[in-house]
């Protein structure tokens, strides 16, 4: 069959999707009660099921009520039992995989359930339903004349008795439907490669063969594999590499620090960006529209959501709410409860709504991560725009930066001490750093409050990191991939201690 033939019936499928999403975006609320409802009564027979007595629960204040709020610490003894082979626990159908994750926030693991379940109705309903969107705004798409190169973790699969755990990419590639598999590259054998830098070495050889007409991953190591694919190929731009690349998915760290640097080796203006919101325990959000900042709370995947306002947030006045009472521009943090078995989850991470109807969002941050050790509530959504408004100011680019604060001892003053990978070093890095101050203020009151007059903050401290520093980090760590993420802040000093640590070294 024709390839142009295929693009056309594939569009036409895909198209459909967008009448199912109007259902959830008219009646969004009546969508994830029945949504509660159908989780509640399929595990009403499990071992939680039976300790909360799901089978009494008949709306959501039954559920908020019965039902406590949870962390990975208080599951991961049930999970250990789920990845031993015991089944009906948290979920009815048995779970077969575990997507090992130590995210930035532990340098412990993590194994979280994926079940069928979530595999088809979330993670690669997904997949579909993001070329959907894509397609349904750019009608001369043709992303289908050619392949999708996909950048994952780099961790194989291993077995573990009767289960299986690796990076959530490794499970997602492993289990991919053909379809997907027959129009993405690298191939599923250098995809699961355990060695990050033989893998990255044979992706690009594999790849510069095909008619990429797509990307998807995080834009770090994404960034690192187009500019391996330039020194390869001794091309300027990747737009010569791929003249048919339309449109880069990503996700899983802000984009703004890396756009202009995008932009740059892509060299296409009519080149798009569309970014997701995914994690190991679900796919929550997309990207709706062309050139927007928005993402679309996707309803209908099998996962039920709560919110923590985050003024609330881990005090004795904590409060919880569902969907139908968020309000926008405030932050939030999210609580699951998954076709996987998860209920009540605390994922850890912060939005916050642009529009509730739809029901759009903007990932702010992390809960753990952010500075407020002088009051000045520090999140990563105002770091990251401060590095964006001073790199557009200096015209300089940054390969990674982490902060953390500076603790008042004595008399002493507190500051924020920063450490910033450039692409190529500022002339003049006093002037960065004045930039990056006064921006920071900008974008943050209470921080502007603490700066005034140095009453409680001086000004930020800010170190220049030798080339490769976060590589280095993250390998010392074993944490170089595709999935694993630099921690933007800290209320502690253990992550800036270990880089300036190593920046002596190298």
């Amino acid at each position: 069959m024709p390839i142009p033939i295929v693009n056309s019936i594939a569009s036409w499928i895909l198209k459909k999707r967008i009448h199912q999403m109007e259902l959830f975006t008219k009646y969004p609320n009546e969508v994830q009660t029945e949504l509660l409802t159908d989780l509640i009564q399929l595990a009403k027979n499990t071992e939680i099921g039976k300790k909360y007595d799901f089978k009494s629960i008949k709306n959501y204040t039954d559920f908020a009520m019965r039902v406590p709020l949870t962390s990975y610490e208080d599951l991961e003894e049930t999970i250990q039992r789920s990845r031993n082979g015991e089944s009906n626990i948290i979920w009815p159908t048995p779970i077969k995989m575990f997507a090992k994750s130590s995210g930035t926030t532990s340098s412990k693991s993590k194994f979280i359930p994926v079940s069928q379940e979530s595999l088809e109705d979330c993670h690669y309903a997904a997949g579909k339903d993001i070329l959907c969107m894509y397609l349904n705004n750019n009608e001369n798409a043709k992303l289908f004349t050619g392949k999708s190169l996909r950048l994952g973790g780099s961790k194989e699969i291993y077995k573990d008795k009767d289960t299986s755990y690796g990076d959530l990419s490794a499970l997602l590639i492993d289990n991919m439907p053909f379809w997907a598999n027959y129009s993405s590259t690298p191939s599923n054998e250098i995809s699961l490669m355990s060695d990050w830098d033989t893998k990255m070495e044979a992706i690009v050889n594999e790849t510069i063969k095909e008619n990429v007409t797509s990307l998807a991953g995080v834009p770090s190591w994404m960034l690192v594999l187009l500019n391996d694919v330039l020194d390869k190929t001794q091309k300027t731009h990747i737009s010569e590499v791929w003249p048919e690349l339309e449109v880069y998915f990503h996700g899983g760290v802000s984009f703004e620090p890396y756009r202009s640097q995008y932009d740059a080796i892509i060299k296409k203006e009519s080149f798009r960006y569309y970014e997701i919101y995914n994690a190991s325990e679900g796919f929550f959000a997309a990207q709706d529209l062309n050139n927007s900042k928005d993402l679309l709370l996707m309803l209908d995947y099998g996962i039920f959501y709560e919110f923590i306002p985050m003024e609330t947030y881990g005090t004795p006045e904590e409060k919880i709410i569902p969907l139908s009472e968020v309000e926008i521009y405030k932050n939030y943090a999210i609580v699951i409860t998954t076709n996987a078995g998860l209920w009540r989850y605390k994922i850890g991470d912060t939005v916050k709504f642009t529009s509730i109807d739809p029901y759009r969002i903007r990932v702010t941050g992390r809960t753990k991560h952010h500075i407020n050790a002088f009051g000045e509530e520090l999140i990563i959504e105002n770091a990251v725009e401060a590095i964006r408004k001073t790199t557009e100011a200096t015209q300089i680019e940054i390969v990674e930066f982490t902060a953390a604060p500076v603790f008042m001892q004595g008399k002493s003053k507190g500051a924020h001490e920063w450490i910033i990978e450039f692409r190529k070093n500022p002339d003049d890095i006093e002037l960065f750093r004045s930039i990056l101050d006064e921006n920071l203020q900008s974008v943050n009151s209470d921080y502007e409050a603490k700066r005034y007059n140095n009453m409680t903050l001086n000004k930020l401290k800010l170190h220049v990191a030798k080339p490769q520093l976060f590589h280095e980090w993250l390998r010392q760590n074993n944490k170089l991939g595709g999935q694993h993420k630099i921690p933007r802040l800290s209320n502690k000093r253990d992550y800036l201690e270990e880089l300036l640590r190593i920046n002596q070294q190298i």
